[in-house]
Formats: structure tokens, sequence, C-alpha cells
């Protein structure tokens, strides 16, 4: 008898729908999330910036949505300047002493879309900035591929406590 509940408790199991890996990508590729493309770093600035509607420029113009630039003090240090309209910088909040502090800078201005000005197309706060917000989205379209995979009628593969 135990024999026999544990074949048809196999066989059950076997008959569900299960979500995998596999499953799971398929419908991150769709979304443009696909483990292969997430290596490709202009691939994946393309695709975060098509999916806020953002440009980032490094051709100076006043109409800009935001600007991120570095400038020298009097006395000849270097600061960076994140804003969204030069004519009205405040030292207080749009002036930074470390490029570091930009990359979250960038993030809110890509997120808000539009054209961005930054002097330097090549510097690591880019790419740190489109890093965190591709991770941001893969986390939230792996989420969403699994409620889709579910309501498709889908199941999580649980382990059986036996």
């Amino acid at each position: 008898m135990e024999l026999h509940n544990r074949i048809n408790r196999k066989t059950i199991k076997m008959s569900k729908k299960l979500i995998t890996d596999e499953l799971i990508e398929e419908k991150m590729i769709s979304y443009g999330f696909g483990e292969k493309n997430s290596h490709d770093e202009e691939y994946v600035r393309e695709l975060i910036l098509k999916h806020y509607d953002a440009e980032l420029t490094d051709q100076w113009q006043q109409n800009c949505d935001y600007y991120i630039y570095e400038e020298s003090t009097a006395d000849g240090y270097s600061v960076f300047v994140a804003c969204y309209n030069t004519d009205n910088v405040c030292v207080s909040e749009d002036i930074h002493y470390y490029d570091s502090e930009l990359s979250g800078k960038l993030q809110d201005a890509i997120v808000d879309g539009g054209e961005i000005y930054v002097d330097d197309l090549y510097q690591d706060f880019i790419d740190d900035a489109i890093q965190e917000l591709y991770i941001m989205l893969a986390e939230r379209f792996h989420e969403q591929a699994i409620d889709e995979l579910e309501d498709e009628g889908y199941k999580q593969n649980t382990v059986e406590a036996g």
C-alpha cells in the first residue's frame, strides 16, 4: 500500500505543469531581459534607456531635461553638477564633490525620462546607474514571469517533505 501511495504521488507530481528556469528564461527573453544579453553592456544601456524613454547625450543643449557635468572651483578643485536647470543651480543640492554620488542622481534622471546631458559618456557612474536599473527591472520582470506562468496554470516546484 505504501509503495502504491508513493507511486501515485510521483505520478500526480509529474502531471503538474511546473515552473522551470527554462520557462522563466523564455519569458525573460520575450521582455528583452534574457541571461545571454545581460552581459552585453551596450545592449543593456540601450534597453534601459528605451524602457524609460531616456537619452544620454554629450552635446550641450539648453533644452535637456537633466544635466551632469564637471566644473572647477575658484581654487582649482573639481566638482560635479547634477541638476534639472543650469540657470538655477543649488549649491547644497546640485554640487557634488565625489562622482560616486552621481550614479543615484543619474538613475533618478533616467527613470524620469527625457534627454540627459553628460559631459563624458564613458564615466563609470553611468555604467553603475545603468547596471542598477537593469538589476531592478530584471528582478521585477522575473517576478512578472512567474506570475504569468502561474496564471497559465503552472505551479512552483516545491519539494514535499517526506
